[in-house]
């Protein structure tokens, strides 16, 4: 598997899109709707304060019945805030979100926040490599049947 800083570098967008965490849920929602995204890094005094994401707005503003436009970030961001380094591999990614049931984790080199890793992203980088690696198998097989017998044919053998 690649490791997060190869898979950042293959992603189409590299941006990681922030918000105060004294701004509204309706100005994060807003951001993210606008930039097709799902997730926002909180700051707070230029720094981490959290994340919120979709699931937040739903589970903490929707279903509890409270106003995006008056509630603040910092009311319904997860604080805790699970991040990778981009020496580590994108399998690790996946194992942290699956054990951790998280859907986006930042990666952070030398206290900065250099991209953000999606749950997606990781399975359409995972497909992609396993569509090369069958590619690559269906090659071989075709490739060395046809050439180490000159080229297939029918026929009998006689003991």
């Amino acid at each position: 598997m690649a490791s997060v800083a190869q898979f950042l570098r293959s992603k189409a967008s590299q941006t990681v899109w922030s918000i105060e965490a004294s701004a509204s849920v309706y100005d994060a929602i807003a951001i993210m709707a606008h930039r097709q995204v799902g997730a926002l890094i909180v700051a707070h005094e230029g720094r981490i304060a959290g994340i919120v994401t979709e699931r937040d707005y739903a589970r903490k503003i929707v279903l509890m019945d409270r106003s995006s436009r008056n509630t603040p970030v910092r009311d319904i961001m997860s604080a805790a805030v699970r991040y990778v380094g981009p020496e580590q591999t994108t399998e690790e990614c996946m194992a942290i979100m699956t054990g951790h049931r998280i859907r986006y984790l930042p990666v952070i080199a030398a206290g900065q926040v250099i991209g953000m890793v999606s749950i997606g992203d990781l399975i359409k980088s995972q497909m992609s490599e396993q569509e090369h690696t069958i590619q690559q198998l269906e090659h071989y097989i075709h490739g060395n049947s046809q050439s180490a017998h000159g080229g297939l044919r029918a026929g009998r053998w006689q003991v």
